[in-house]
C-alpha cells in the first residue's frame, strides 16, 4: 500500500516540477528541425471555471458541444463510461451514459466535420494492451449510435516492450481530412513523441508512424484549429502550437510554445476559434488562453 505521505508530497511538489520544466520549452537534441519560439507575451491565460469532482471525475478531454461554447468531456480510465456536457465555467448540463462501453482508459476527445465525436480508449501505461480502441459517436446530444475503430501500432512487436522502448501510451489525438492523428506519451527513453495516423471510420487498422520528435514533456491532449491551420499539443506547463505547412511533416513546420506553468497537470484542450483555446487540469480547473489583439 502506498503511504498517504507519498500522495501529499506528490501533490505539493508537482506544481514546482511543472514550473521548472516549463523553463525549457522546446524540443530536445533536434535543432535541425527548428526550436519552439516562446509566445507567452502574445496570450493571456486565466482560470474561468472549475468542474466539481463529484459530478465530473478526472476530466481528460474536451470538445465543442454547441455554438454557445459548452463542452463535451469524459472521465479518465477506471471511471464510469459516461460523457458529460459542461459550461465553460464547469457547471454540469448533461450526463450521458454510454454503457455497455467500458472506460478502460479514455484519454482524449476529437470531433469530425459532421460533428461526430471520437473517444480515445488508448491509454496504455504498461504498453501491453491489445484492445486499443476509438469510439465514434453519432447523434449527440441524444443517445448516440456508437461505432468502433480497433487499432494497433505498426512498430510494436512486444506486449509490453522492454522498459526503454515503452512508447505506445497515448493521451492525445485530433481529426483531420478523414483521418485521426495520435501522439504518444513516452514512458521509455529518449523523450520521443511519435505521431501516428489511421482512418476515421469503423474497422480494424494498423496505425502508421508518420513523424516523431523529442520534446521536454509528455503530451496529454491535442487539437486542431477550426480552419485546419494550427495544431496544439498540450504538455505539462506549456502548449506547443504548430503551423501546418502543405507538403511538410508536422514537426518540420513552424513551431511556437506558450508557457502555462500555473495550470498544473493539464489534461484536456480544445480550440474555441482559430487562435484561442480552453484547457483543464486533473483537479477540474478550466483555463482560457486568449491571444492578445
Amino acid at each position: 500500500m502506498v503511504p498517504p505521505l507519498f500522495f501529499l508530497l506528490r501533490d505539493k511538489l508537482f506544481p514546482i516540477a511543472v514550473f521548472v520544466q516549463s523553463v525549457f520549452c522546446g524540443c530536445a537534441q533536434q535543432q535541425d528541425r527548428g526550436d519552439f519560439e516562446k509566445v507567452r507575451k502574445d496570450y493571456t491565460v486565466k482560470q474561468i471555471g472549475r468542474m466539481h469532482k463529484k459530478q465530473v471525475a478526472e476530466s481528460s478531454g474536451f470538445e465543442q458541444a454547441n455554438s454557445e461554447g459548452d463542452l463535451w468531456t469524459q472521465a479518465d480510465g477506471g471511471n464510469s463510461a459516461s460523457l458529460y456536457k459542461v459550461t465553460p465555467e464547469g457547471d454540469l448540463l448533461q450526463k450521458l451514459d454510454l454503457t455497455p462501453l467500458t472506460n478502460i482508459d479514455w484519454e482524449d476527445l476529437a470531433q469530425d466535420d459532421e460533428k461526430r465525436l471520437y473517444i480515445g480508449d488508448f491509454g496504455n501505461n504498461q504498453n501491453k494492451r491489445r484492445n486499443l480502441a476509438i469510439y465514434r459517436l453519432s447523434g449527440l446530444p441524444n443517445k448516440p449510435t456508437i461505432d468502433t475503430i480497433h487499432f494497433s501500432y505498426a512498430d510494436q512487436r512486444d506486449f509490453p516492450p522492454k522498459k526503454a522502448a515503452r512508447n505506445f501510451d497515448c493521451e492525445a489525438f485530433y481529426y483531420r481530412h478523414d483521418s485521426l492523428y495520435l501522439f504518444t506519451k513516452n514512458r521509455g527513453e529518449g523523450r520521443w513523441v511519435k505521431e501516428y495516423v489511421l482512418p476515421a471510420k469503423p474497422g480494424t487498422y494498423t496505425a502508421t508512424l508518420v513523424d516523431s520528435i523529442q520534446m521536454n514533456t509528455w503530451i496529454t491532449a491535442a487539437d486542431i484549429s477550426p480552419n485546419g491551420r494550427t495544431v496544439a499539443l498540450l504538455g505539462y506547463g506549456r502548449v506547443y502550437l504548430i503551423d501546418l505547412q502543405p507538403g511538410r511533416k508536422l514537426f518540420d513546420s513552424p513551431k511556437s510554445c506558450l508557457l502555462i506553468p500555473t495550470t498544473g497537470q493539464a489534461e484536456a484542450l480544445v480550440f474555441t476559434n482559430e487562435h484561442d483555446f480552453v484547457l483543464s487540469n486533473e483537479k477540474g480547473k478550466i483555463f482560457r488562453a486568449q491571444r492578445k489583439k
